[in-house]
């Protein structure tokens, strides 16, 4: 037991040298390595401090820093099911990795069990918690934006809305059957800095909420939360799903900028028609783009501009924004480029109206 083996060296590279042990081993060494970013970003810290655990202390045999390490760190190596934690019960890297304690010590206790982890979630999803979990979520991304500019907090940042389906394994209270995913499923939304992708908000609902359902106070109410945490202007960008009157309005109401993708609308096809049609000589190499807005009922005075772009014969595509606003460019490369940049038009487009 323990003995080491003859070393081995495959034939396709002869400087590779294979060498194997009866020790106990691992698979996973970069949980060390996530566990010292963990530790250093404070953010286990900080949630044991501000999260109410209701558990009797004198019953206790899992902390509640240790387990969340083992939610952070199992999901970040990719085992994603809480059922990962029993398959992983002995392994040593795990056991060193999730403990509180020092030494060899926590080779000889046992780690979380799915049933305790599933009790933990339900914990953080509980009315007094699920606050400190956003504000845990806001924090490490205004963490990571000064850490990326020399300490700086950015002037501007785009806040991108998304649904996330997420599939239920039973019948859950509020998971119900979607059509469209063929399963089981919860469909809450989620928000993400679009300069880095760092989550920075959530709104679990019922797995049969339409796409726009609680979008329109949700997402002012996040957009505030944000420009009070790093002062920078926020600038929302959200799909073709989200772009119904009642949020636009929610957003315009509040004066936050955005700009949304629309669905397929068929007087917006009449207007850009024209602009389609491939032109007479050489096809054209370069984006074509057109620009038009509606003013929307029965709200007098309100206008949001419809700006279309299409390249050679590939889909026409509308987005909408206040009519004020214009995209600059329609695509971007690299995650901190992601975000959409706007310039202030110096002229609104002539007002085109479409039902």
């Amino acid at each position: 037991m323990g003995e080491s083996l003859s070393p081995w060296t495959p034939s396709c590279n002869g400087s590779i040298r294979v060498e194997l042990s009866g020790h106990r081993t691992t698979s996973d060494s970069g949980a060390l390595l996530l566990r010292e970013a963990l530790d250093n970003s404070g953010m286990i810290d900080a949630l044991d401090d501000h999260l109410v655990d209701h558990r009797d202390p004198d019953r206790v045999r899992h902390s509640l820093a240790s387990q969340l390490r083992t939610l952070v760190l199992q999901r970040s190596m990719g085992w994603i099911d809480l059922s990962d934690t029993d398959t992983l019960r002995r392994d040593p890297l795990w056991q060193l990795a999730c403990s509180d304690a020092r030494g060899t010590t926590p080779l000889a206790q046992d780690r979380p069990s799915q049933a305790t982890l599933s009790r933990l979630l339900t914990c953080l999803g509980r009315d007094d918690n699920i606050d400190t979990v956003h504000e845990g979520l806001l924090r490490l991304a205004v963490w990571r934006l000064t850490s990326l500019d020399g300490g700086e907090r950015p002037e501007h940042l785009t806040l991108d809305i998304d649904g996330l389906p997420i599939d239920v394994h039973g019948h859950q209270g509020g998971s119900a059957f979607h059509g469209l995913y063929g399963a089981r499923i919860y469909s809450p939304l989620v928000a993400s800095l679009a300069e880095t992708g760092d989550m920075v908000g959530g709104l679990l609902r019922e797995g049969n909420a339409g796409p726009a359902e609680n979008a329109d106070t949700w997402i002012p109410h996040l957009v505030r939360r944000l420009n009070e945490s790093t002062g920078a202007k926020v600038k929302v960008r959200i799909d073709a799903g989200f772009t119904d009157n009642d949020t636009l309005e929610a957003l315009e109401d509040r004066d936050i900028e955005y700009l949304g993708r629309l669905r397929s609308h068929t007087g917006l096809q009449t207007l850009a028609a024209p602009h389609l049609k491939r032109p007479r000589g050489r096809p054209p190499s370069n984006l074509g783009n057109g620009a038009m807005t509606w003013r929307t009922k029965p709200v007098p005075g309100r206008r949001r501009g419809a700006w279309c772009w299409w390249y050679k014969s590939g889909p026409m595509i509308c987005c909408c924004m206040p009519s004020f606003w214009s995209p600059t460019s329609a695509s971007s490369t690299g995650r901190r480029k992601r975000s959409w940049r706007f310039i202030a038009s110096a002229a609104a487009p002539k007002p085109t109206w479409a039902r």
